[in-house]
């Protein structure tokens, strides 16, 4: 479920879109165990689906409006997050190694994962469901503008169910997909010059190949 301000964001950000009937289906693919991963906007239909973090069967979190020191609504930067749980946690990170740093661009005006239930917030600690963080160059997970783009709680980036197979992610693996995606890096400048270098995949990419993954061992 990709990015886009499905019915231009009305009221708040994917609640009209997490109604439409397709989600029915989708609950019930999920449920059969198959992976659904939602990207910004589809990030935003999954909690307010109910879908993420799915611990009572009813909406428990929102992704509110960004807290930015710089700009009020729409922000769009390149960030970094740290792979917050021990590989294979969810179906989105079986070749991550906990603690890694991955980075990827924000591009949302609401993107702050907010709960006002506490015990929300302990059970996903709990359950390991927090699967990504914003985080410093060095890898610690932060609060602080920038390396924090919206404020989010306890630095969450994204979220998965309990089960691992539904994961929300405000940032945008699918724009760093490849070494040719990165802003000015030291990866990047290694690879300048060198076509088969600048169309390897990134890290951002695990993403997807971990998807593939959990796919494939399931079959």
């Amino acid at each position: 479920m990709t990015g886009g301000w499905a019915y231009e964001d009305r009221i708040r950000a994917g609640v009209i879109a997490s109604k439409d009937p397709i989600i029915r289906d989708v609950r019930r693919q999920a449920e059969q165990g198959k992976p659904v991963l939602g990207i910004c906007n589809g990030a935003q239909v999954l909690v307010e689906a109910a879908m993420i973090p799915g611990l009572r069967g009813r909406v428990e979190m929102a992704l509110a409006p960004n807290r930015n020191p710089l700009v009020s609504g729409y922000y769009c930067a390149w960030i970094r997050l740290r792979s917050a749980q021990q590989k294979g946690r969810c179906a989105y990170t079986m070749t991550y190694d906990e603690g890694q740093v991955i980075p990827m661009p924000v591009a949302h005006g609401e993107g702050r994962f907010v709960t006002a239930d506490q015990d929300v917030l302990h059970d996903i600690k709990k359950n390991g469901q927090i699967i990504f963080q914003y985080c410093t160059p060095e890898g610690e997970a932060t609060s602080e503008f920038p390396w924090n783009p919206n404020g989010s709680t306890d630095a969450i980036a994204a979220i998965c169910n309990r089960e691992g197979n539904v994961m929300a992610i405000m940032p945008h693996p699918e724009r760093a997909s490849f070494v040719a995606n990165l802003p000015s890096c030291p990866e990047k400048i290694d690879a300048s010059g060198d076509i088969a270098m600048m169309r390897a995949p990134s890290a951002a990419n695990n993403v997807f190949t971990s998807m593939k993954r959990f796919i494939g061992e399931r079959q």
